[in-house]
């Protein structure tokens, strides 16, 4: 897919078919009026039949048009006075799903020179690459049966005013960078765990390598593990016939010696409980609990296509949680790497269990910034469900670039507590910590327990249980939160 940015008159700019957004009781934008003028006054008509409304996600051809375009297509953006990100994204998206089943190659969006009061050019045009993007995506479904066939739909336009077009073209470069990154998220979450094992992590990781100069590949094995001290990471291996790995990508987008922002992310391709074992409702879902490191795949892979003057380590613990005659039991006590005893009162606390050490081993790189990224509770989805990630960090304004930005990317967190009041809840009679205290509080005490290992460090926690992936007939990763992460780093906040 082709994106570009266009300040050409909508009566000018030839088209296979442009998408012109129509608010409720026939309100107008320039573009609208001007492209309707030029089509013979084909939109006019169509209003004044009463065919169409306007209301929000509405959508309607017009075919056989006069002018530049060779065919219209009717968004509605619901009552002017309403209009937001929420309605304009919709827009797009059920834009993009028409033209994908339509014969055309090409396509212009027209939804307003301003498409929603405070969004600038730039963000307009990314937003509008990323959702794009986004509604095209495909899963990679091993399905047998033959495959739907391609959209014909090769480029896509963005209107801007011409004063605008350098940022626009900015904001379409950074869009399809994140949309690279969401889509290798996405492709990597899906991919059922027989198949997504670690190993094939650490293949992904070195693919990811081969095709960027800017970025390194690293993996470690289960012995090189065990010589970094990370017991705490191999107890969660313990009852696994998949050998774990940790891996380590580096991205270098500049030749400054700067000290790098880490992600950590966790990956867990699959998540029984272990010995602690989940109900099996449901618990096909697991594999999806390494949508943290698939997020650092994707944030890396967006900021190399970007080509974005950054620094970024990630770091990748990879294994799976299962019940075996090997595997650690509730009340075995374990090592982390930071020589922290942890008693593990449940093994379905597992990914604390990895990220600890994760963390630890972050500080060899002397980072400026930690972020750890993990599909880490239930209870997180409990408190803020799927619209906001929980976020967590001491530093107030680490927290707070990583709001913002989240804000601007349309990737919202909602910052959550970290205080010793909830971190004492870990305390155990027969280790330094516990791994997990009582169902209180479940997504902050999980926080606390990280946070015990970030001594000096500026760190956050970001909780993507309930954002990560949606489930039902919708099943599926969602790429969040590649597009937070990259807006943040881009800022280099």
């Amino acid at each position: 897919m082709q994106f570009h940015a266009t300040g050409a008159p909508a009566g000018r700019q030839r088209t296979a078919c442009a998408v012109v957004g129509i608010h409720e009781r026939g309100q107008l934008t320039a573009s609208a009026r001007e492209l309707d003028r030029h089509a013979g006054g084909a939109i006019s008509r169509v209003l004044r039949r009463g065919d169409f409304s306007g209301k929000a996600g509405e959508v309607m051809p017009v075919l056989g048009v006069a002018g530049p375009a060779e065919r219209l297509l009717l968004i509605g953006l619901g009552p002017d006075g309403k209009y937001s990100r929420k309605t304009w994204r919709s827009g797009v998206t059920a834009a993009v799903q028409w033209l994908a089943r339509s014969g055309a190659r090409d396509a212009v969006l027209y939804l307003g020179r301003e498409p929603v009061p405070g969004l600038d050019p730039y963000y307009a045009a990314r937003l509008t690459v990323e959702s794009v993007a986004g509604a095209l995506y495909r899963i990679p479904d091993l399905k047998t049966g033959r495959k739907p066939p391609r959209p014909r739909l090769a480029r896509v336009g963005v209107a801007v005013p011409t004063e605008a077009l350098a940022e626009a073209r900015r904001g379409i470069r950074d869009g399809e960078g994140i949309a690279a990154g969401s889509a290798l998220m996405r492709d990597l979450a899906n991919l059922p765990a027989n198949v997504c094992t670690p190993s094939h992590l650490a293949t992904a990781a070195r693919r990811l390598a081969r095709e960027h100069r800017s970025i390194r590949a690293r993996v470690l094995d289960r012995a090189a593990i065990r010589r970094l001290g990370m017991g705490s990471f191999l107890s969660v291996t313990r009852g696994s016939e998949e050998p774990p790995r940790l891996i380590v990508l580096e991205y270098r987008g500049t030749r400054r010696r700067t000290a790098p922002v880490v992600l950590v992310g966790k990956g867990v391709t699959f998540d029984t409980g272990g010995i602690s074992l989940k109900q099996s409702g449901g618990m096909d879902e697991m594999k999806f609990d390494m949508s943290g490191a698939a997020s650092v795949f994707g944030t890396i892979k967006a900021l190399a296509t970007i080509g974005a003057a950054e620094h970024v380590v990630g770091i990748v613990p990879a294994c799976e949680n299962m019940p075996s005659g090997r595997a650690t039991k509730p009340g075995d006590i374990v090592t982390s790497m930071a020589g922290k005893t942890i008693e593990v009162l449940n093994t379905d606390a597992e990914g604390r269990l990895i990220l600890c050490d994760a963390l630890t081993y972050a500080r060899r790189f002397k980072p400026r910034a930690v972020v750890d990224i993990a599909t880490l509770t239930g209870a997180c989805v409990i408190a803020l469900g799927a619209h906001y990630c929980g976020l967590f960090s001491p530093d107030d304004a680490l927290a707070a670039g990583l709001t913002a930005a989240g804000e601007r990317a349309d990737d919202r967190a909602w910052r959550m507590p970290v205080a010793e009041e909830y971190a004492d809840l870990l305390k155990s009679n027969f280790a330094d910590l516990a791994n997990v205290a009582g169902r209180d509080g479940g997504a902050i005490t999980a926080a606390c327990f990280l946070w015990k290992f970030t001594d000096g460090l500026r760190w956050a926690h970001l909780d993507i249980a309930g954002t990560a992936y949606l489930s039902g007939k919708q099943k599926g990763s969602t790429g969040r939160p590649v597009p937070l992460l990259v807006d943040w780093l881009l800022r280099g906040e």
